[in-house]
């Protein structure tokens, strides 16, 4: 059933031709394949701009989003590191970390998570982004996880660059700021759920999603129903 499931993800990732091409839909099927199919508890993805600017797209969970955040406010942190460098880092331990990553590692191991492992989105001399891999647990990434999510990041990568160079620069471009613009819209209706039905912001994403997975809507069109009011859940009674 897994290698099933694996090389459905593959087909996935590699469909980025399709005319409703969705990048921030796309971005989300690789952080959920990647915590269903790998030794990971959570991921995020961070993705860059045109100009290199990096912005937290996608991830798991509220709490891995933060801490993604939190990297790109100090410029450094694993999924960072992997994204300058383009080069896989490991951080097994956060309880034993070099002191630049000090702070970065007791933001994460008070979020629960005592390892984390980043992939950078890279071809060749060319990087566009960076995955990151928590776990609760500490250890090493066994190496069957390790190659599986660098096949799975190597695919999208090349999905994403294939796109660009088939379409139009300018197109891709257009699209990952609709990414980035649709992580806001999602942003602002997580605060709308929070404040109707009375829940904290990570539960509120949670309802978001579910509600989008079971209705089989985009993740970013739901939350722009909830932005504008045409989508109104009751709180529970």
């Amino acid at each position: 059933m897994r290698h099933q499931r694996l090389v459905e993800t593959f087909v996935e990732l590699a469909d980025t031709l399709v005319n409703d091409f969705d990048v921030i839909e796309f971005l989300h099927i690789l952080v959920d394949r990647s915590v269903e199919l790998l030794a990971a508890d959570a991921a995020g993805l961070l993705l860059a701009t045109a100009d290199g600017d990096l912005h937290a797209v996608a991830s798991s969970n509220e709490v891995v989003y933060e801490l993604e955040l939190h990297q790109l406010r100090r410029n450094r942190g694993p999924c960072v590191h992997a994204y300058l460098t383009g080069e896989p880092v490991a951080r097994p331990d956060l309880e034993s970390v070099d002191p630049s990553e000090a702070e970065f590692a007791a933001v994460a191991l008070a979020a629960g998570y005592r390892a984390v492992f980043a992939i950078p989105m890279r071809l060749r001399a060319e990087t566009i982004g960076a995955l990151s891999l928590f776990r609760a647990a500490p250890g090493p990434l066994d190496e069957l996880s390790w190659r599986t999510a660098k096949g799975l990041v190597g695919v999208a990568t090349i999905g994403l660059l294939q796109a660009r160079s088939i379409r139009d620069h300018q197109v891709l471009a257009e699209q990952l700021q609709y990414a980035l613009n649709s992580r806001i819209i999602i942003e602002q209706a997580k605060g709308v759920l929070a404040e109707r039905l009375g829940l904290d912001v990570g539960r509120a994403f949670e309802v978001l999603r579910g509600h989008a997975r079971a209705r089989s809507i985009g993740l970013s069109d739901l939350a722009e129903l909830v932005v504008s009011g045409a989508w109104r859940p009751e709180p529970d009674r």
